[in-house]
């Protein structure tokens, strides 16, 4: 069964970068597309970035030109490259599949200071 394993958060100023990673186990890794999401306190869960296995890449209106996601299929890690960090971008941070088929990670704190 896949596991998904994320890094990378932590407290940072607003206008400062984070680099997230996403370390999934299992072969099957590198055959599908993969996302990120973040659900911030109170909110439901929204995806926010999503690479296929050929490396195009979708983004959300709210993230597009700050973040940027890519992946290393050797590596089984799939990045997010998050620039310019607003306070609104605070959640805690997750990745899967655009559809979420496998079982959720721990997922990692980002907190944006003002």
């Amino acid at each position: 069964q896949v596991q998904l394993v994320e890094s990378g958060g932590g407290l940072v100023q607003a206008g400062g970068s984070l680099r997230l990673s996403c370390a999934a186990s299992g072969s099957i890794y590198s055959i599908v597309a993969m996302a990120w999401y973040r659900q911030a306190p109170g909110k439901q869960r929204e995806l926010v970035a999503a690479i296929t296995n050929g490396g195009r890449t979708n983004y959300a209106d709210s993230v597009k030109g700050r973040f940027t996601i890519s992946r290393d299929n050797a590596k089984n890690t799939v990045y997010l490259q998050m620039n310019s960090l607003k306070p609104e971008d605070t959640a805690v941070y997750y990745c899967n599949t655009p559809v979420g088929i496998f079982p959720w990670g721990q997922g990692t704190q980002v907190t944006v200071s003002s």
